[in-house]
């Protein structure tokens, strides 16, 4: 990976996040894209949105069977907030759908459990784990990111049970590229996900490429978009809740609070690498995620957390700031035995890699170790 600009790095104006994120977009003040959509929300007729989605609600609700759409649905803070409203507030009967973390743990199976007990319908799909495992510990040694193959599964596996249960309606919560800085492939793109947006913005690539000598093309089936024509036989549209209600991950998990007393956040008060402790809770690799997101852009969690804060108007930018420098770089011990057993890799070994992912456009070797080339700012 390299920087959007080799020679400096420039940081938005409005919150923190630099132009290494990849496909973001500055404006010639140096303000990011996202910031730019934030602002937008205000000019917004959230009223007119909302008679919009139960349009679409009333005109794509199925005309037989138990369920109205499909939740893509991980326990966290955001997809039961989009479950939860749906069901108490707009009286749907949502069927939520879960793709396995690759390391499940004990705080989001507890949260998922809790939220069952309100009275929902679910299924989760576990795929083969031998297979999981060698396309985690590969793609890690190939792109710094041991969750490639999970971004297909949590893509794939929900259109795949609209066709399967002729569900034509599921609910994703938010649209990441308008939201958080990135390439919109077009205007509906903000509303809709097709298989364009998923290989374009959410994989980069086709499952199909994955085959080798040991896994093949019937181990990829949990990572495989349906046929087109399926899709199109049962009409699924795949719609953004953030689209047609004001979107804040920090407001959502205040709503889930009230919803769900229950809701388990980080034990330690904090995650790894930034100072929220209520977000990405579910998967013991994710604290290694995003380090390597560290790593390669030069950006870590409490960047992307603040960020999401100041353009919601929950933090201040030097608020932000002050957080970012204090939590970015720092390592991801929790679990980090637990990924290397899972990934298949000794300690020398992951630092190898880590180093062969840095960019070194963005980094540079001081006495003390690795340093950002262009500090936050």
């Amino acid at each position: 990976m390299i920087a959007s600009r080799a020679t400096v790095v420039r940081y938005c104006k409005t919150c923190l996040m630099p132009d290494t994120r990849p496909r973001i977009v500055f404006d010639a003040q140096g303000i990011c894209n996202a910031c730019h959509t934030a602002r937008e929300k205000d000019a917004i007729d959230w009223d007119a949105r909302r008679r919009e989605f139960t349009a679409y609600v009333d005109r794509y609700r199925p005309k037989r069977g138990s369920y109205d759409c499909i939740v893509p649905w991980s326990g966290g803070k955001d997809s039961s907030y989009v479950a939860h409203r749906l069901k108490f507030e707009f009286g749907l009967n949502p069927l939520l759908v879960t793709f396995s973390p690759l390391l499940p743990n004990e705080i989001g199976a507890a949260n998922r459990e809790s939220f069952l007990n309100l009275g929902f319908d679910h299924l989760m799909v576990r795929p083969n784990q031998l297979v999981s495992r060698r396309l985690a510990g590969r793609f890690f040694r190939e792109r710094g990111n041991p969750k490639v193959h999970w971004d297909a599964g949590i893509n794939a596996v929900p259109v795949q049970i609209a066709v399967g249960y002729e569900i034509p309606l599921i609910f994703y919560a938010e649209h990441g590229e308008s939201e958080y800085g990135g390439r919109v492939l077009s205007d509906e793109h903000r509303k809709r996900r097709d298989l364009a947006e998923v290989l374009e913005n959410q994989i980069g690539d086709d499952p199909a490429n994955w085959m080798d000598g040991t896994v093949g093309e019937r181990d990829l089936a949990p990572y495989l978009y349906p046929d087109v024509a399926a899709v199109e036989r049962v009409g699924v549209n795949a719609l953004y809740f953030a689209y047609f209600f004001r979107w804040s991950m920090y407001e959502n998990w205040q709503y889930m609070k009230k919803a769900m007393p229950s809701f388990r956040t980080d034990p330690k008060g904090r995650t790894d690498g930034t100072f929220t402790d209520f977000d990405s809770l579910d998967d013991k690799i994710d604290n290694l995620y995003y380090y390597m997101q560290y790593v390669k852009f030069g950006f870590g969690r409490a960047t992307r957390d603040a960020c999401r804060m100041i353009q919601n108007r929950q933090m201040t930018r030097a608020e932000g700031l002050s957080l970012a420098r204090k939590h970015d770089d720092e390592f991801p011990n929790t679990f980090f035995g637990e990924n290397l057993d899972y990934l298949g890799l000794t300690r020398p070994e992951f630092e190898k890699i880590v180093d062969q992912h840095r960019n070194q456009e963005i980094w540079e070797r001081g006495a003390n170790g690795w340093r950002l080339r262009y500090p936050l700012e």
